[in-house]
């Protein structure tokens, strides 16, 4: 036995018996438990349709996987599904005496018809339908003691019978092929079994797969391995796991596309052999699967794995560019720096530092005395530093030299060959190479911030950036003993998870606001609008920037993508590549995040529980994908939800608007990130934001025509359709058209009753606003009238006045003149006579002259109109003397002043008053005066 071959034995037997000691590098996988999808756990068959669904033949019935949910169609007749084909439109799938295809109907649901009852097919007692195939229009149905062929065009059948148990059927290229324990291998051709081999292997051991191979036909069987048919000679094909398979079953197999194997086995899980059956990696329950048993393997269109296991399904995403180093043996914690040094890989995580071989699975060795944080590990002139919660180890050997002194450090950085400044907990020291060692020299005095992230220029400054204080600018004596002045920044604001790094001659500040840069001539930073492409405001996770120093890449991590700047090949200005992929994949210590050059454009990325390898080599474009809508249901008020056809407009009822759509895209791969957007035309103008959701539910819709439009993205890739569905919410019975026209016609009548009745009302308010105008203007000129009169009345009343003050003045005068008269004819009588009775007679004439009446009269009438004729009415028997004395004593003159107006004595007055009374026929007890005033 050559050595090399004996090495392969041992590797296998290694690989199976003590694979629980190793860690390995594994693609992402996809992990579904029974709660996930909802039914049983063993899953016997997986197929994929036309439109990327998955269907998995699962002991409780038919699972359907859209990429988003699941859904299970029970078997009909409640027994365990055990295969499923997916053909053009149908699913066909075999179980307990029965077997047809599933449709999916206008709700979008699958309904199924059996084969069997159609074509009253007698099956064999307790017969069940473990496999399906197709070829050139035939459907070929394998149970353990027969094999159904069924035309899809004529639905004709044909029957091939066994003597002995039917085990395995696979297609291989255009040719179907059995075995029939006991027998040998078969090829049905012109619908009849013909021999291919009888060898004693064949006829013996069960055959798991039939595969070709460097057009060779090949068999793996369950125990005994590989072998292949050369001419009519098997013969057995070597490989690393033959010796192992003795000890271990293989239930199901696979070739894949590109003509690399895949095993399942009973109790080890799933394995990956190349073209030539060399072992790529082996996975089991202990590094990533959810169960060691694969009861069956299928490669999707995009070729991922998909296995059915005894408990559970998982996915595994082999083109996938990311591998998960995983590690069960051991708890490292979370890593947060990564190197390799001299063909040595190191973690730094917070357990402590560990080391392995770069090209070795071994598990990784822990070294001595590094318990706890380490937060950096840094190689400067070929020496390794690895800063610690306890200060600065050299490693040397795969051991650890502790610095004494030190304590709490960050990370060092180089003065010159003899000469590291430490950044720690307390501020900056100064390390020193005496020529044997790395010693701790001094602490720069006068600072004592923690100091994360610095950079030290030639001109004896230093930058040190403190997530809670800001930026600092330190001037160094040259002695690097003291800090002889501090600055703060205030071109830039402090920030959580913010950092400090000098690229290409350049210092960058980056923080939640974008990427800094120092500007040297203005000493302050500025905003650089292109690496703030790095740090995206809407995806921040941490403003953390890390240099790889071999290929000048600027790395940044967000919530749904890694990000990095390569130097421009042609132009200064750098390219920036984004890697979309899902947060939870790279998940570490936010603010933490660390990225490290392997080899071939291979990088490690630390996370929270091992480390993830990034293959840029191997990073594609995302496929074209649909968006698909699945569902689409409505509901009245808490009332039950109601599916809806998605084959035609559907007209709604205005209680019914309430619509709910639930939609998908068919990617399966773990690390894509699955957004979806939509609008709604007749509501919405723009598209919703990019969500993870896949489902959406308009509430109180209002009547109108509308369309429902989704699109997916996967990894920032728009899919390459809209998917759209049309419908109509009717307006409510009071809305109709007949209604409308009612209203309408309402609306008319009413609005010329209202316009009738306004302007009767206006009309009757004009006539009443006219006659109160006119009321008020009459009584304006009533009372202008009034005012006139009261002003005519007040004239007259001081014209009355006037004139009887000159009635009592002409009055008085006549007295006077009498009197003074009297005087003079008395005066006369008493000298003689002589002359005397001329001028006596003159007197008299005087005294008697009527003229100084009618001036009286006149001037009386003028003071107190119709007096004379209002009591002249009274008393027409009264003479014009009776008159005369009536007009005096209506001035209230006294008898006295009465006597010489008659030009008599004041006693004749008495009696002229006497007489007057009679006359008047006045009682006794009325005073004549005051009737006359009353008159």
């Amino acid at each position: 036995m050559s050595f090399n071959y004996l090495r392969k034995l041992i590797f296998g037997f290694m690989f199976f018996c003590c694979n629980s000691i190793f860690s390995q590098e594994v693609p992402p996988i996809n992990i579904f438990s029974t709660e996930d999808y909802g039914a049983e756990n063993q899953n016997w068959a997986i197929s994929q349709d036309s439109n990327k669904l998955i269907y998995i033949a699962n002991n409780k019935g038919l699972l359907e996987y859209n990429g988003a949910n699941w859904q299970l169609y029970p078997t009909p007749n409640e027994t365990i599904m055990r295969s499923v084909k997916c053909l053009d439109d149908k699913i066909y799938t075999g179980f307990y005496m029965d077997f047809g295809f599933w449709t999916k109907n206008e709700f979008g649901l699958l309904d199924y018809t059996s084969i069997v009852k159609e074509n009253d097919i007698e099956m064999l007692e307790d017969e069940q339908i473990w496999e399906i195939f197709e070829l050139d229009g035939w459907l070929l149905f394998k149970s353990l003691q027969r094999i159904y062929l069924y035309n899809l065009t004529t639905q004709s059948f044909k029957i091939i019978k066994a003597t002995k148990n039917i085990i395995k059927l696979s297609r291989v290229e255009n040719v179907i092929y059995f075995q029939e324990l006991g027998k040998g291998v078969f090829l049905i051709e012109n619908g009849v079994p013909k021999l291919v081999s009888d060898d004693e292997v064949l006829k013996q051991n069960k055959i798991v797969e039939i595969f070709l191979k460097n057009d060779k036909l090949f068999f793996i069987t369950q125990k005994k391995g590989f072998f292949f048919l050369d001419g009519q000679k098997l013969k057995k094909w070597n490989t690393q796991i033959d010796e192992s398979l003795a000890k271990n079953t293989i239930y199901s197999a696979r070739q894949l596309k590109n003509g690399n194997l895949v095993l399942g086995t009973i109790s080890n899980g799933f394995i990956k052999l190349d073209k030539n059956g060399e072992i790529n990696y082996q996975m089991t329950q202990g590094l990533g699967l959810s169960n060691n048993t694969v009861l069956s393997i299928f490669e999707d269109i995009d070729e991922n794995i998909w296995l059915g296991l005894d408990n559970g399904i998982n996915v595994i995403n082999l083109s996938s560019p990311f591998r998960r180093f995983v590690n069960k043996t051991s708890y490292w914690g979370t890593i947060y720096a990564s190197i390799v040094h001299k063909d040595y890989l190191y973690i730094g995580t917070n357990q402590g530092l560990f080391y392995k071989e770069k090209t070795s699975e071994d598990d990784f060795k822990f070294i001595d005395n590094t318990q706890g944080q380490v937060w950096n590990i840094q190689e400067i002139d070929g020496a390794l530093f690895c800063s610690h919660d306890s200060g600065t180890f050299v490693i040397e050997n795969k051991k650890a030299k502790f610095i004494e002194g030190t304590q709490g450090t960050w990370g060092v950085k180089k003065i010159d060959e003899k000469t590291l400044i430490q950044g720690s907990y307390d501020g900056l020291y100064v390390l020193t190479n005496d020529g044997t060692s790395w010693k701790l020299k001094n602490k720069l005095q006068g600072f004592s911030n923690s100091s994360k992230y610095f950079i030290v220029k030639e001109n004896h400054k230093i930058f040190v950036n403190h997530e809670y204080k800001g930026v600092f600018k330190l001037e160094i004596d040259k002695e690097f003993q003291n800090v002889t002045k501090i600055s703060k920044d205030n071109s830039v604001a402090k920030g959580i998870h913010s950092s400090l790094i000098e690229y290409n001659n350049n210092i960058f500040y980056a923080c939640k606001r974008g990427v800094y840069r120092y500007i040297d001539e203005k000493d302050y930073f500025e905003l650089d609008t292109i690496y703030s492409k790095l740090i995206p405001k809407d995806k921040f996770l941490s403003a953390k920037l890390l240099l790889d120093t071999s290929s000048n890449k600027l790395w940044s991590f967000t919530k749904d993508d890694i990000r990095y700047y390569a130097p421009g090949k042609l132009s200064l200005k750098p390219n920036l590549e984004i890697i979309p992929i899902k947060g939870d994949i790279y998940k570490g210590a936010s603010g933490y995040e660390n990225i490290m050059f392997l080899e071939d454009k291979k990088y490690l990325i630390g996370t929270s529980d091992g480390y993830v390898i990034l293959d840029l080599n191997s990073i594609t474009e995302p496929k074209n994908f649909n968006t698909t809508i699945n569902s689409v249901f409505y509901n009245k008020l808490d009332g039950i939800q109601n599916k809806v056809s998605l084959l035609k407009k559907r007209l709604f009822q205005k209680d019914e608007n309430n619509l709910g759509f639930v939609y998908s895209i068919s990617n399966y791969n773990k690390t894509s990130s699955i957004k979806y957007q939509y609008k709604l035309d007749g509501l919405h103008e723009k598209w919703s934001k990019l969500s993870k959701n896949n489902s959406f539910l308009f509430e109180n819709l209002p009547s109108g025509e509308y369309i429902f439009k989704v699109r997916g993205s996967i990894d920032n890739k728009l899919s390459d359709n809209i998917a759209e569905y049309a419908f109509k919410i009717s307006k409510p019975w009071y809305l109709s058209n007949v209604f409308i026209f009612i209203y309408a016609l309402v609306f008319i009548i009413l609005f010329f009753t209202i316009h009738y009745a306004s302007k009767v009302y206006y009309r009757k308010q004009r006539k009443n606003l006219l006659e109160k105008t006119q009321r008020d203007l009459e009584l304006k000129e009533l009372e202008s009238s009034q005012k006139i009169i009261k002003l005519n009345n007040d004239k007259l009343r001081s014209d009355i006045e006037s004139k009887n003050r000159e009635l009592a003045t002409s009055t008085m005068s006549i007295i006077k003149k009498n009197e003074f008269l009297n005087s003079i004819k008395t005066e006369l009588i008493s000298k003689g006579k002589e002359g005397i009775e001329k001028v006596v007679k003159i007197i008299d004439q005087n005294l008697n002259n009527t003229d100084d009446w009618k001036l009286f009269q006149e001037a009386f009438n003028n003071a107190d109109k119709n007096f004379l004729k209002k009591i002249k009415s009274k008393h027409s028997e009264l003479t014009p003397n009776d008159l005369r004395l009536c007009a005096y004593l209506r001035l209230n003159l006294s008898s006295k002043e009465i006597a010489p107006l008659l030009n008599i004595s004041p006693r004749s007055v008495e009696v002229k008053r006497y007489r007057l009374r009679k006359k008047m026929n006045l009682p006794h007890n009325t005073n004549l005066t005051n009737y006359i005033l009353e008159v």
